[in-house]
């Protein structure tokens, strides 16, 4: 039997930073049909997620970031917006459609006066690394797990 559900029935998370910057409302898709968060074919899950993210107007999706392992596919379905890269900045408009590859930097920002509309496609890798070029920082997927640069590492600290 294939799962079905609907667009327009399916609940959003809101979700934002603590000042503000970062803020969308997101649709899993991926959830609402049975799948796992973060989770591929190796655990049980979809072997990619799909989401319907809406990012208001001055807003911008997530922190500057890149993934070790995972792909992305974007497509503008209304509204317009900044995508940052390490090419640098591009306008967005509905009907646009983009992908980032594994260490491919980017964000998302919002620069019209109505929500930008985007679906997005991504794969499930066993793990992922995403890294903050902004600020150093480090998180680990699945294991939802955020490092913070230190002035200075050793690889046998504590170990002794």
């Amino acid at each position: 039997m294939t799962n079905k559900a609907n667009l327009f029935t399916t609940p959003a998370e809101e979700r934002h930073s603590p000042q503000g910057k970062f803020h969308l409302l997101q649709k899993n898709l991926s959830l609402a049909l049975g799948g796992k968060k973060d989770c591929g074919t190796w655990g049980g899950g979809f072997p990619f997620d799909v989401s319907e993210v809406q990012i208001p107007p001055g807003k911008a999706n997530w922190p500057y970031h890149q993934h070790s392992a995972q792909w992305e596919f974007y497509l503008v379905l209304s509204g317009r917006g900044e995508l940052r890269t390490d090419e640098g900045n591009v306008s967005i408009t509905a009907g646009d459609y983009f992908q980032h590859a594994p260490g491919s930097a980017h964000q998302i920002t919002n620069d019209g006066e109505e929500n930008l509309v985007l679906l997005i496609v991504a794969d499930n890798p066993p793990s992922d690394i995403i890294s903050y070029p902004d600020t150093g920082q480090i998180f680990l997927k699945p294991q939802r797990v955020l490092l913070k640069p230190a002035d200075e590492l050793n690889y046998y600290d504590n170990e002794e």
